[in-house]
């Protein structure tokens, strides 16, 4: 669930696990000091660890000022509000906003061009809430104060506008609950990293529809070649044998 008002952790101890998380969920990364230095995602996140506290403490706006500049050096817009767990990983850091209002649990994920925003003008809670373990694809949108459960993987560039249930796969505009838990496929250390799988529910009724298609035909070919033995559902007379004429239409009695 997401952090309380009182953090037990200090900074120190945030920024250790928040460096040790990157390299269970980034296969690229391969030292401390290489992390440290060189991932905006994790700078953006030790910034807006400062600025919350400062946020928290009354002092709005050495905050927001932390935060914007933040934001200049990071390309990740984190508003000194929101609310972030532990082990908080941005995975390439470009393009994030998080607003005011936003509560994350720990062990989240998000990649680039992901957004927690609003959907109101009116103050109070107005930003979505992640759960533990929530792992958001690349540029995808989550509006409103909706919930995501824990475990909930959001496929990338999916609008989600509604309640997420727990371990579930979201995809498309907007999103769609598509892929239960048994087709996921889980790290060892519990992490969905399937947010490139993306079923397509158009194509799949396409295909469908296609195969059923074939099979009337089928039907159709095998109905073609026997002699009719109903009367017309028209006119009641018995239809013809089968046969056509040059015109190809069947013949019916006189």
């Amino acid at each position: 669930m997401p952090i309380e008002q009182t953090d037990p952790l200090g900074l120190l101890a945030h920024l250790k696990e928040d460096v040790e998380c990157v390299f269970e969920r980034d296969p690229a990364a391969r030292t401390r000091i290489e992390v440290l230095f060189t991932y905006p995602g994790l700078h953006a996140v030790l910034i807006h660890r400062l600025s919350h506290r400062l946020w928290r403490a009354g002092w709005l706006f050495s905050a927001r000022l932390l935060s914007f500049l933040g934001r200049m050096m990071t390309n990740v817009d984190i508003h000194p509000g929101a609310r972030i767990g532990r082990r908080f990983f941005i995975d390439h850091g470009a393009g994030v906003v998080i607003g005011e209002t936003a509560e994350i649990g720990d062990d989240v994920t998000l990649y680039h061009g992901v957004t927690l925003g609003g959907t109101s003008l009116s103050k109070g809670k107005r930003h979505p809430t992640l759960d533990d373990g929530v792992l958001v694809g690349a540029g995808a949108k989550i509006l409103g104060p909706v919930h995501v459960g824990a475990g909930a993987n959001i496929g990338a560039n999916s609008v989600v506008i509604s309640d997420v249930p727990p371990e579930m796969t979201v995809v498309g505009i907007p999103g769609r609950v598509v892929l239960p838990l048994e087709a996921r496929r889980i790290s060892k250390h519990g992490i969905d990293l399937d947010h490139h799988l993306m079923p397509d529910p158009v194509g799949k009724a396409l295909h469908c529809m296609a195969e059923r298609i074939a099979h009337l035909e089928a039907r159709l070919a095998e109905l073609e070649h026997k002699p009719a033995d109903f009367d017309c559902a028209h006119c009641g007379d018995p239809c013809g044998s089968g046969t056509t004429d040059e015109a190809g239409v069947i013949p019916t009695a006189q």
